[in-house]
């Protein structure tokens, strides 16, 4: 990265021939909106100019696709459950473990390409959502987007053993986070949503907020396990399955 005499980055990024491309990029100041927020500004001409470049790559400027007449894209890619987790790289196996414990799942799959080579479609049926914790109330925007994406039929929460949240309490975390940063964080989350506690509570607590959740349509159905990272064992700890379902 260099700058130039006024003081604006440069970047340098490939361009639709694959040939590396100098642009300039306007370091914009921050100010405060009158919740006190700090947000930049509206975006300069010369940036919004170059982040225009992009647009092409997004559905809804495809010759064709109506965004108020899209029905979801499940022919393309058939996901039907979503995985909350940890992104723990230790248990980095508990997607896979899921879906052998379904027994009906496809993971990871493999992307289903055109004759041109792009990518059209996967195989894979189950998608993941990793956090701190793997926690439910971090996932709510994926479960929302993914049901208007996808149709999604199953939420699954995996909370996973020697999980670094187990090794602070929620006011612990915020007292050093204050004390390191000066910042007040004590309410930006939820409370018991912060530290894993106690393993079945937190699974069963996740499993709970989903369900009272608006966010997550009131058909799908939900499952809580807990993964011991050195012998690989998923155990389910709790299921909430819809009475129309189950029967």
């Amino acid at each position: 990265m260099n700058s130039d005499s006024l003081g604006h980055r440069k970047d340098y990024q490939i361009d639709g021939t694959n040939e590396l491309e100098e642009t300039t990029c306007v370091t914009a100041p921050v100010v405060s909106n009158t919740l006190g927020v700090n947000v930049l500004p509206d975006p300069t001409p010369q940036v919004e100019e170059k982040m225009s470049r992009f647009s092409a790559y997004e559905y809804r400027t495809q010759p064709g696709f109506d965004q108020n007449k899209f029905e979801g894209a499940n022919q393309a890619i058939p996901m039907k459950t979503l995985v909350i987790h940890c992104f723990d790289p230790r248990a980095a196996e508990i997607p896979q473990k899921v879906a052998e414990y379904f027994g009906d799942e496809v993971y990871p799959g493999e992307n289903i390409l055109d004759d041109t080579g792009n990518r059209v479609g996967s195989t894979r049926t189950l998608f993941v959502e990793t956090n701190a914790g793997g926690r439910a109330a971090s996932a709510l925007l994926s479960v929302a987007a993914m049901d208007y994406i996808f149709s999604v039929q199953n939420v699954v929460v995996v909370h996973h053993s020697f999980c670094g949240t187990t090794t602070y309490t929620p006011e612990l975390l915020i007292e050093k986070f204050r004390d390191r940063h000066h910042a007040d964080i004590s309410t930006l989350f939820d409370r018991e949503s912060v530290a894993i506690m106690d393993y079945e509570k937190s699974i069963r607590y996740d499993v709970g907020l989903l369900r009272s959740s608006p966010a997550v349509p009131k058909h799908v159905r939900l499952y809580g396990f807990f993964f011991e990272i050195n012998s690989g064992k998923l155990v389910e700890v709790v299921r909430d399955v819809p009475a129309q379902i189950a029967a």
